[in-house]
């Protein structure tokens, strides 16, 4: 049995507005023919997807793994009718690189520059935060996210390019700017800046596991600016921050980073969707893990 795509857009309408009334309106269709979609999705199927009550509708187990391989399946055709068309026309390959707030873009455009087998690959990067990443991942928005410590969503595939080195970045006038290497215990009782809030961003996480494994607990606060190259995150500030630049003078020598001993990587991490084709991505993929 092939699944409609149209069907699943019905039972995914009806799971985000929790109503078969609202649904309707949203998609133009009479509340009686979205019912009768929706029920024939699940005969076809074999197994209740949803809830129906007076008070609105629940999304039952069925319906929400079938609506979590419906976005992947959506993804994949939108996919899958680009490459057609640019194929057709014969248009050179595009390689669409998002990546998150903990990777800069210098960073990227250096990876995608030294593994760049194809002078005619036209590549398009943007910063996305984790989970616009995801999100625009598994709908064919992008064909490669690029990021740290970040959870595989279902739908995805991903693997550890390379490792970098993390260092600590400090205002110019800070204390600890004239220290030519510091230690993580060293930061005991800083305020450390990072970019997402703990529990809710997996890098995040797991530079405040660092520091507790350091043996402290660390005095944490988000950036309020978001999207700016990490260094200058202590700008005009008494904070620190973890940075994977290179140690020396940064930001036209208001800020200073500094080597952590003993030294501490952290993973630079690519993901796609699991079952989408892309030649550029794996020729790059291939490239940077040394296949």
């Amino acid at each position: 049995m092939g699944l409609d795509l149209y069907k699943l857009n019905h039972l995914i309408a009806v799971a985000e507005e929790g109503s078969f009334t609202r649904a309707a309106t949203r998609l133009h269709l009479s509340q009686q023919a979205l019912s009768t979609s929706v029920r024939t999705l699940e005969r076809e199927v074999g197994v209740p997807l949803l809830e129906r009550s007076a008070t609105g509708v629940t999304v039952l187990p069925a319906g929400q793994a079938l609506i979590a391989d419906a976005h992947l399946l959506h993804g994949i055709a939108d996919s899958a009718v680009q490459r057609a068309r640019r194929i057709g026309r014969s248009e050179p390959e595009r390689l669409r690189v998002g990546h998150t707030p903990a990777v800069t873009g210098d960073e990227v455009t250096a990876l995608l520059r030294k593994h760049q087998t194809d002078p005619d690959l036209v590549i398009d990067v943007n910063q996305r935060y984790p989970d616009e990443l995801v999100a625009q991942l598994l709908g064919g928005q992008l064909d490669l996210g690029l990021g740290r410590a970040l959870t595989l969503a279902h739908g995805l595939v991903g693997t550890t390019l390379i490792r970098q080195r993390l260092n600590v970045a400090v205002a110019a006038g800070h204390r600890l700017a004239d220290r030519e290497n510091l230690g993580l215990s060293d930061l005991d009782g800083e305020e450390i800046t990072v970019w997402g809030h703990p529990g809710r961003s997996g890098y995040t996480d797991l530079l405040v596991n660092l520091c507790r494994d350091a043996g402290f607990e660390p005095r944490v606060r988000r950036n309020p600016i978001q999207g700016t190259p990490p260094v200058t995150a202590v700008l005009d500030s008494d904070a620190v921050a973890f940075v994977t630049a290179p140690p020396g003078p940064a930001a036209g020598g208001a800020v200073m980073v500094r080597e952590l001993h003993p030294a501490v990587h952290v993973p630079l991490q690519a993901l796609w969707p699991q079952h989408s084709t892309s030649d550029a991505r794996q020729a790059f993929l291939a490239s940077a893990q040394g296949f």
